[in-house]
């Protein structure tokens, strides 16, 4: 696996209900910055988007937010960024964070954070991309996300391997010993079911 010099962070625009979820969000930014990994991530000032980007810039981080317009004109995004992109659409966003970033990381988040995490790990399926995925679950907030995939295997709309096109882990200390680890992309996971 090449170095990883830029992460991108899928996570909520709301701070969610337990305080633990932005203690991760925090833990997570200072890392990245003690590690000289740029964020990449939806550009939001608002919910663990918000607590995140402002951890990495505190500790000295560099962080680039990725955003659609209309966003922006609804004032959630966030100015204080080392660089701002403002894209046209939604899918436009994901493909240009998909693009600046070597591997993705997931906090806990809402249907969007979903969407991204699904579509992400969808496009490593069909071999699309070899980059690391890992979702932190932190209290436990991913646990649903993973007993559906086991869902989905144990229905035979997917090849075991599936499992291992993400990492999970408990809290965001983990997160870089699991990028490190993160398996190849197995074939069977594009072609058992050809």
């Amino acid at each position: 696996m090449k170095s990883i010099k830029s992460v991108c962070v899928f996570c909520g625009s709301k701070n969610g209900g337990d305080p633990l979820w932005r203690r991760t969000a925090e833990r997570l930014g200072r890392l990245m910055a003690q590690r000289g990994v740029r964020l990449i991530y939806g550009g939001g000032r608002i919910g663990l988007m918000g607590v995140l980007a402002d951890a990495m810039l505190a500790a000295g981080g560099r962080v680039t937010g990725v955003i659609p317009e209309f966003l922006v004109k609804l004032e959630v995004g966030n100015g204080s960024v080392t660089e701002l992109v403002i894209v046209d659409s939604m899918h436009e966003r994901k493909r240009r964070m998909f693009e600046l970033s070597d591997a993705f990381v997931v906090l806990p988040g809402g249907l969007g954070t979903l969407d991204e995490t699904f579509e992400i790990i969808t496009w490593k399926q069909l071999r699309q991309h070899s980059k690391p995925v890992v979702i932190i679950n932190a209290g436990g907030y991913w646990t649903p996300f993973r007993t559906l995939i086991d869902a989905i295997i144990a229905g035979g709309f997917a090849h075991p391997a599936v499992a291992e096109l993400f990492t999970m882990v408990d809290d965001a200390d983990s997160v870089f010993a699991a990028l490190a680890a993160a398996p190849d992309v197995k074939e069977e996971v594009l072609t058992s079911h050809l």
